[in-house]
């Protein structure tokens, strides 16, 4: 089954820090760029990070730059978002995507409050 599973996500005090989690299956991941993008309540999807297939190559949104770092596993087929220094602003459900497939998967929740 082509799929995207996210997970990680949950309730953190701000200035913490999450690691989010999003495992591929049913292709080869290893060809495709990846991103995560994210949704607060009420608003529109917004871009946070993308990684190349290799991982040579990122890019972030200028909210996240500096707190944020998205990696990846080719051998695990799972690719990371790791988040620090978190702000109630960051507070939204967190999608995986495989633009190349335009595969989305179903999102984790992370809220940030104290």
């Amino acid at each position: 089954q082509v799929q995207l599973v996210e997970s990680g996500g949950g309730l953190v005090q701000p200035g913490g820090s999450l690691k989010l989690s999003c495992r591929a299956s049913g292709f080869n991941f290893y060809d495709q760029g990846m991103s995560w993008s994210r949704q607060a309540p009420g608003k529109g999807r917004e871009f946070v990070a993308r990684i190349t297939d290799n991982g040579f190559y990122t890019d972030y949104a200028d909210s996240v730059k500096g707190r944020f770092t998205i990696s990846r596993d080719n051998a695990e087929s799972t690719v990371y978002l790791q988040m620090n220094h978190l702000t109630p602003e960051d507070t939204a459900v967190y999608l995986c995507h495989a633009p190349g497939r335009d595969l989305w998967g179903q999102g984790t929740q992370v809220i940030v409050s104290s």
